[in-house]
């Protein structure tokens, strides 16, 4: 590990200690193509961090019950507590994503989560809970080559799965249902942010850094360098057409 990577490791246990202080609740969601890189920057995030006031959430999905529940309230049990941090790996965006893609829900449910989630959270953000929103963005290429890594490789196993086989096939309509969740449900309480992740280690450089510079206390974050520009970017209309998103 390089000096940059401990000073940034040294800099979140104490954007952690400081939220144990004053009570900073804090949710983070890690959106984005298969094989983005969404596990491995977790897993650097919370290399350093108390695992008491830590949680990585990546529900399987819903039972029969909760399929008959309000949508949300699966992952309100979720929610941060004084103190805490959240890491949502896949959150309620799936139902802007997967399901889309996949038809695991009607068009109706999906207009609807669409109109209903920046309201969702915006109640969270009122009540006081930082929320980051992130996605992770790769080309096409970069992920046909780590899916072929993944199922070559004995000690990724449990990374497999089923939608692996179509993430491939239906890239088009991936990129249709990104374009549509970020354009509708970025808003100025809750904006998303988007990572060009082709690079894993820049990638997640840049992740770190944004993070502290969202989260962080001013004396904190100061020394952090600010992320890439070209790296991780704030998400707008024109980064659809572009280059800075894959099409």
């Amino acid at each position: 590990m390089g000096k940059k990577t401990d000073d940034l490791q040294r800099a979140l246990v104490e954007m952690q200690l400081a939220a144990a202080h004053s009570g900073e609740r804090t949710v983070v969601i890690f959106e984005g193509r298969d094989t983005a890189g969404k596990d491995g920057a977790i897993k650097r995030l919370t290399e350093h961090l108390s695992v008491r006031l830590t949680r990585v959430v990546a529900l399987p999905k819903p039972s029969d019950r909760e399929r008959t529940q309000w949508y949300f309230q699966r992952y309100v049990p979720h929610l941060p507590a004084a103190g805490e941090l959240v890491i949502f790996n896949r959150s309620w965006y799936n139902r802007a994503g997967v399901e889309v893609v996949m038809g695991f829900s009607t068009t109706a449910e999906q207009a609807e989560f669409l109109r209903d989630a920046p309201d969702f959270e915006r109640m969270l953000v009122e009540s006081g809970i930082r929320l980051v929103k992130l996605w992770l963005d790769i080309s096409k290429d970069e992920q046909a080559h780590r899916l072929e890594k993944r199922r070559n490789d004995p000690l990724k196993q449990l990374k497999v799965s089923d939608l692996d086989k179509v993430a491939e096939a239906k890239w088009d309509a991936y990129t249709a249902a990104r374009d549509t969740m970020l354009t509708r449900t970025h808003t100025p309480l809750a904006p998303w942010t988007c990572i060009r992740a082709d690079d894993k280690h820049e990638a997640r450089t840049a992740i770190l850094r944004h993070l502290l510079h969202r989260t962080a206390p001013a004396d904190i974050a100061h020394d952090v360098p600010l992320p890439d520009p070209d790296i991780l970017f704030p998400f707008e209309a024109e980064a659809l057409s572009d280059g800075r998103l894959e099409r």
